[in-house]
């Protein structure tokens, strides 16, 4: 699988960077197809109590002297949608590998996501939250849809906070069908407007996942002593970093991420924390093979 040192080589070519992800990664977002009274014939099974008796197949019973019932398969119905936070902070670049950005990397886990809906034929949409704006690519199906998609991640750059409430809650208008729901994001306001919108998505029952990006640097206190950085998304100013501030720094950033898990896991809401440093395709693996909610 392709690792993050691939992936800042090819870093403006999307779909290439996917197909090498997703090469050898044989499943899928749910089980894309649902068993039961359908169109498209799968096979025949023994009759139990509570079956509908239109669903028995009387040609074969007069063969076999035994009641057998037709299974057919439907459409799940489950769109995926996919949340990017394109907010200042995901401009973090990785101090090991030139080139890679959060931003990078979530765009290339939230495509591959979108690529394996493509796959199942699953419909899946967009939402690029940036600013006092979320983006919305409507849920659709198709190859057509794949690089609609992947054009928009393309051309989305990093930039201000994150939308208020009110917004979110107009974009997040496909809370009312059955959703799987992809968050990437760095997670550093928690709680927001974005945690809080899908709290309520979870609380409403869709399968609601959060992917949280690290770089080395910030999971470590890496940062280079002696030098002063300024909050993108914030008015503070500038703020100095040294040895003497690391301790201090690494438990503050503990205790936020521990308050993060804590409350994932009291709403039964998935989280897979990520650095970027880390071959996407074991995180991609991690993400959709967690717990759903669904």
């Amino acid at each position: 699988m392709l690792d993050s040192r691939a992936l800042a080589a090819h870093s403006t070519h999307l779909g290439l960077a996917v197909r090498h992800v997703l090469a050898g990664l044989g499943h899928g977002i749910h089980a894309g197809r649902e068993r039961g009274a359908g169109v498209e014939f799968s096979e025949y099974r023994a009759y139990a109590p509570g079956d509908e008796w239109r669903r028995v197949d009387w040609k074969l019973l007069a063969r076999a002297d035994r009641y057998f019932v037709r299974e057919a398969e439907r459409d799940s119905h489950v769109a995926a949608w996919l949340v990017l936070d394109a907010s200042a902070s995901m401009l973090e670049p990785s101090r090991r590998i030139p080139g890679l950005t959060k931003l990078a990397y979530a765009k290339l886990l939230l495509a591959c996501v979108g690529a394996i809906a493509q796959r199942q034929g699953d419909a899946f949409g967009l939402v690029v939250c940036r600013g006092e704006r979320a983006d919305v690519v409507p849920a659709l199906r198709g190859p057509r849809q794949l690089q609609r998609v992947l054009a928009r991640l393309e051309r989305t750059e990093a930039g201000g906070g994150l939308p208020g409430a009110e917004l979110l809650r107009a974009s997040l208008h496909f809370s009312r069908t059955p959703s799987f729901v992809c968050v990437a994001g760095d997670f550093l306001d928690w709680p927001s407007p974005l945690s809080e919108a899908l709290v309520r998505l979870r609380s409403m029952r869709h399968d609601v996942r959060a992917l949280c990006l690290h770089t080395e640097a910030e999971a470590e206190g890496g940062f280079d002593a002696g030098l002063a950085y300024r909050d993108p998304e914030g008015e503070g100013g500038i703020v100095r970093f040294g040895r003497d501030l690391r301790a201090g720094y690494l438990g503050k950033r503990e205790a936020h991420f521990e308050e993060l898990a804590r409350q994932c896991r009291r709403h039964d809401l998935p989280l897979v924390q990520a650095r970027i440093e880390q071959a996407p395709g074991a995180v991609l693996h991690a993400l959709l093979h967690q717990r759903g909610g669904r």
